[in-house]
């Protein structure tokens, strides 16, 4: 599309285009929702449309979620060999619920696997459009185009609002531009916007200079005057990232408007992690690092905290674990920072035999009081809703029955979907659930919750001790059924992951005094024997006697390094 309107010159084009993060192209996915504008001439009328590429992945719905606040109408592309995904299903119940326009796309029809029309069946009972309805494209070949772009024009209403009313603009993302300060993207509603005049942003209550304001072409392009209903960027030369918050409301300071436009929904953390630097004296750049990386990631939610092992850190909430990881290697690349993450859990709540009414917020596993002292462990539980495809009923069942799902409910919601109701603890959706669930659905499976409140559990806490040292990073609050299992299935990934050393490691998992799992790393072995040829047993006895006394004081000074990828691999345990 934008090859087709001119909005990118020969020289600037290449794959992947608005994925402009290495890590986007490396992975070939969205991470980040991209606004970019485009002009075309339509039956002799200049036309001005302005688009937002979303990512597709459940873990940055988010993303979907804010973009679609800013939009009129969708493009719904559905690939003509995949068929619909599960994440299309939840993003274009997101669209509905804001009452867009959807114009339904079907990409790559020029593929030798594609099957158009049954594909095109699916959308129909779906969307309940005409199969003329659904545009048949191939951005390979160019088919299609054409058509799409007259179909944007014909059905997506054009934005309403009030030209001389006072001015109302939503803030749909930002970034921190290291020379400039924060550039906010924001979506004029109401009025307009000048260069130069005095704006006003409503959470905050802060009032600055727009000094330069500009639409989002393939690079920024300065204007001076943005009126409604048009997308633009906005630097005002604020240096620090806490004073914008996505979904605010920026308006005049003469003349402000009555109220904030409606935001966004707050965002669900369901998985919490600590995030570590390795060199405790960089906390404060991690910090800053931390709160440009919200601005422009929304979905992450941070909070100060400290580890006996690892030191001052941040105790992070994330979509999910790839967001988890991306967030990681975002610190690593763009600011440079090497952290260490802890295994993610969720928060509890304990009671003790001294207090049975006073509540413990238990978010680390160190936390957790004594199991001698403790009356009771709540964790928090949620209402899962499950929608996929009739084949997959058996394999998803049994997924949720494993990780203590209890179905409350299932429905038919046309003869080949079904929707599964399942009370479950929100502990078990964090590691690897979603990953899980995607495999026995082979994708065909969108997912959703909401907390119902907290029930009493039956949790222990598993320490990991290595070489005899307990490293309370490592360590996991679990239900007791599971203990046994996780606990020795973390033995052999750490006895994987640790390099050798001069001396034997043993890695136990314990459950307060009792070893419940105990894995060896065999120490390096050094032929101290290899000079001796042939002679008396004694003189090789003698070497090797002397050997075992220096691994012995090595055993009791030696410091084991754990590597990065061992915390990281507590989280696939099941790979």
């Amino acid at each position: 599309m934008l090859d087709f309107t001119g909005s990118v010159t020969d020289r600037e084009k290449q794959d992947q285009l608005l994925d402009n993060m290495d890590l986007e192209r490396e992975r070939g996915i969205t991470i980040k929702s991209h606004a970019i504008q485009m002009e075309y001439t339509y039956k002799g009328e200049q036309y001005i449309l302005n688009l937002i590429d979303t990512p597709g992945h459940v873990d940055f719905s988010y993303e979907v979620s804010r973009s679609i606040a800013a939009c009129e109408g969708a493009l719904l592309i559905v690939d003509a060999a995949q068929s619909i995904q599960a994440q299309t299903i939840s993003n274009l119940y997101l669209a509905l619920e804001n009452d867009l326009e959807i114009i339904p796309v079907l990409n790559k029809i020029d593929l030798p696997s594609a099957n158009p029309e049954e594909v095109t069946d699916d959308i129909v009972d779906l969307l309940g459009c005409d199969p003329e309805d659904v545009i048949p494209a191939s951005a390979k070949t160019g088919l299609g185009i054409e058509e799409i772009l007259e179909a944007i024009i014909e059905r997506v209403p054009a934005p309403k609002g009030e030209p001389d009313a006072p001015l109302q603009a939503l803030i749909f993302d930002s970034v921190y531009n290291p020379f400039r300060g924060v550039e906010t993207y924001f979506r004029v509603l109401n009025g307009e916007i000048k260069k130069g005049q005095k704006i006003k942003f409503m959470a905050t209550d802060k009032s600055y200079f727009a000094d330069e304001i500009g639409t989002l072409k393939l690079k920024q392009q300065p204007k001076t005057i943005i009126k409604t209903g048009d997308v633009g960027y906005l630097i005002t030369g604020i240096k620090d990232a806490r004073e914008v918050k996505v979904g605010d409301t920026v308006t005049s300071t003469e003349n402000p408007c009555d109220k904030p436009i409606e935001g966004f929904e707050n965002v669900k953390p369901m998985v919490f992690a600590g995030i570590y630097p390795v060199d405790t004296e960089d906390y404060e750049e991690l910090r800053g690092a931390m709160e440009k990386l919200q601005l422009n990631d929304a979905s992450l939610v941070f909070a100060p905290e400290s580890s006996a092992a690892l030191g001052f850190g941040f105790r992070c909430g994330f979509l999910g674990m790839l967001h988890l990881e991306i967030i990681q290697e975002r610190l690593e690349r763009e600011f440079d920072m090497t952290v260490i993450t802890t295994v993610p859990n969720v928060s509890y709540h304990a009671y003790t035999k001294k207090n049975p009414d006073e509540i413990i917020i238990v978010n680390n596993p160190s936390d957790l009081p004594d199991p001698s002292k403790l009356e009771r462990v709540e964790e928090p539980f949620i209402k899962a809703t499950i929608i996929t495809k009739a084949d997959f009923i058996g394999p998803v069942m049994s997924l949720c029955i494993e990780k203590r799902g209890v179905i409350t409910n299932q429905t038919y919601l046309t003869p080949e979907r079904v929707e599964l109701s399942f009370d479950m603890p929100l502990a078990e959706i964090v590691f690897d659930f979603y990953d899980r669930l995607k495999t026995v659905s082979k994708g065909y499976a969108s997912f959703d919750y909401s907390p119902i409140g907290m029930r009493p559990s039956k949790l222990v806490k598993v320490d990991i001790l290595i070489n005899a040292n307990s490293v309370d990073a490592l360590s996991a609050l679990v239900h007791m059924d599971n203990a046994h299992t996780i606990g020795k299935k973390m033995c052999e990934k750490l006895r994987e992951l640790i390099p050798r050393q001069q001396f034997d490691i043993p890695i136990q998992a314990a459950i307060g005094a009792k070893i419940i799992s105990r894995e060896t790393i065999k120490a390096l072995r050094k032929d101290v024997t290899a000079k001796c040829y042939g002679g008396d047993i004694s003189r090789k006895r003698k070497l090797l006697e002397k050997q075992k006394k220096g691994k012995k004081r090595m055993r009791q000074v030696g410091n084991v390094e754990i590597p990065q990828q061992a915390f990281m691999a507590v989280l696939k345990l099941n790979d």
